[in-house]
C-alpha cells in the first residue's frame, strides 16, 4: 500500500514536470466603426487683448510708497480714484531745495553788499587821487619865481604817480563790476536752477493719486515673480503698476502638456468654461498657437504648449466673467460621427511607420494613422471592422 501511494505521487510529479508552462493571455479590442471625439484640455487665465497701463505718478523714477488702492478686479469708472502714493523722500527733498533757495538769497545779498561796499571804497580812493592829481598840476605849471626849482620838481613827480594811481583805480573799479555781474550771474543761474529742482518736488508732491483714465476693471500688474503690489510696497514713478483691460475684447491663453499637445494648431475648435463651471460654456477656435513648448515651474521639467482663443463679447457681458478668471479648454483634435481608432496602446511607432498586430496575421500590419490624441488614434487604412488588434505590447511577438 505504501508503495503503491509512493508511486502515485512520482507519477503526478512526472505529470507537472513535463506540462511546461501555461499560455499567457493575450488582450484584444475588436475593430468598430463609430463616433470618435478626440480632444486635449488645458487650464488658462481670461485677459484682454487690449488694456490701458497704469503707471505710477510723478517724475520718472521718484520714489513712491503705496498707501491704497482700490480692490483688484474692481470695476471703476473713468476719472475716479484708483490709487493713493505717499513720498517721504520727495517731502524731504523739497524742504532741502527750499533752503538752498534762501541760502541763494542770503549768498546774493551779501554779494552785492561787498560789491557796493568795494564800489564805493574804490570812488573816495578816485575822488581823494583826483584831489591831489588837481593840486600837482597846478604846482607842477607854476614858475621857478614862484616856487623853488625842487618844489617844481616834486610836483611833476606827484602828478605822474597820481595819474598812474588813478589810472589803476579806474582799471580796478571796472574789474570789480564785471566781476561782480559775473558772480551774480552764476547766483542767478544757481537759483534757476534750485527753484526747477523745488518746482519738481512740488510736482512730485502733487502727483500722489492715480485716476482711471476710462471706465475698465482695475488689475494690479504682477512682478516677474507673480507677486502683486502690496500696500507700503515701494514704487517707482513711470513704472506700470496696474492696468485697465478692455472688457470688450477678451481672450483665454491655455496651457496644454506638451505630450498631449500634438497636432494641435490655429483654427481648431476650442470649448471654453470657467474653473468649477461647465455650464457656462463658450465655443471659440484657436487664434494663435506657440512654436514651442515652455516650461512653467523653474522646479518641473514638464513643458507646455501655450495658446489663445477669443472669448465672444456676448458671453462676457453675458456671464459677467472678468480678468484673471481661471478656464479650462477643450481643444477638439477630431469628431466624426464614423470613424475607425485604435488605443495607442496597440501602435507600434519603432519603425518607419505605424504598425499593429492583428489577431490571424503572422506579420505586424503597416496602418495609415490620422488623428492622434492622448490615449486613441484614428487610423485612416490598415483596419477593417470586426478585426482584432493586439493591446499587450509586451505579447506581440506573438499572435
Amino acid at each position: 500500500m505504501r508503495l503503491h501511494r509512493l508511486a502515485l505521487a512520482l507519477a503526478a510529479s512526472l505529470l507537472v514536470a513535463c506540462s511546461g508552462p501555461s499560455e499567457p493571455t493575450r488582450a484584444y479590442e475588436s475593430i468598430v466603426a463609430g463616433p470618435l471625439h478626440i480632444a486635449v484640455e488645458g487650464e488658462g487665465e481670461l485677459q484682454s487683448t487690449q488694456a490701458t497701463p497704469l503707471l505710477v505718478p510723478g517724475r520718472q523714477w521718484s520714489p513712491r510708497q503705496l498707501a491704497w488702492t482700490v480692490p483688484d478686479g474692481s470695476v471703476v469708472k473713468k476719472g475716479e480714484v484708483v490709487a493713493r502714493f505717499s513720498a517721504t523722500q520727495s517731502e524731504q527733498s523739497l524742504k532741502l531745495a527750499l533752503i538752498d533757495l534762501e541760502r541763494n538769497l542770503l549768498a546774493k545779498a551779501g554779494k552785492r553788499a561787498e560789491l557796493a561796499s568795494t564800489q564805493g571804497q574804490l570812488g573816495v580812493d578816485i575822488s581823494d587821487v583826483a584831489t591831489q592829481l588837481g593840486i600837482a598840476r597846478r604846482y607842477a605849471n607854476a614858475g621857478l619865481e614862484a616856487l623853488s626849482r625842487n618844489k617844481v620838481l616834486d610836483a611833476v613827480q606827484d602828478e605822474q604817480f597820481l595819474d598812474t594811481k588813478q589810472g589803476i583805480l579806474d582799471w580796478r573799479r571796472d574789474q570789480s563790476s564785471t566781476r561782480g555781474k559775473a558772480e551774480m550771474a552764476v547766483l542767478d543761474a544757481q537759483r534757476a536752477t534750485m527753484e526747477i529742482n523745488a518746482k519738481q518736488k512740488r510736482a512730485d508732491l502733487d502727483a500722489l493719486e492715480l485716476r482711471a483714465p476710462n471706465d475698465g476693471i482695475f488689475m494690479l500688474e504682477a512682478d516677474w515673480r507673480g507677486n502683486k503690489p502690496q500696500i507700503g510696497s515701494s514704487q517707482w514713478a513711470g513704472n506700470q503698476i496696474a492696468s485697465l483691460p478692455d472688457t470688450h475684447s477678451m481672450e483665454v491663453l491655455l496651457a496644454v502638456p506638451q505630450l498631449e499637445a500634438q497636432g494641435i494648431k490655429p483654427g481648431d475648435t476650442v470649448r471654453l468654461h470657467p474653473l468649477g463651471q461647465s455650464a457656462e460654456t463658450v465655443t471659440s477656435k484657436l487664434s494663435w498657437v506657440a512654436q514651442a513648448a515652455q516650461p512653467r515651474d523653474s522646479d518641473s521639467p514638464v513643458k507646455y504648449l501655450s495658446m489663445k482663443a477669443p472669448v465672444p463679447a456676448a458671453a462676457i457681458a453675458k456671464y459677467g466673467w472678468v480678468p484673471g478668471q481661471r478656464f479650462v479648454g477643450e481643444v477638439v483634435l477630431l469628431d466624426r460621427q464614423q470613424a475607425i481608432s485604435v488605443p495607442n496602446l496597440a501602435i507600434d511607432s519603432s519603425g518607419d511607420g505605424a504598425n499593429v498586430r492583428v489577431k490571424g496575421d503572422a506579420a505586424p500590419r503597416p496602418i495609415t494613422l490620422g488623428v492622434r490624441g492622448a490615449a486613441r488614434s484614428e487610423v485612416l487604412h490598415g483596419l477593417e471592422p470586426g478585426e482584432r488588434v493586439l493591446l499587450d505590447d509586451k505579447q506581440r511577438s506573438g499572435t
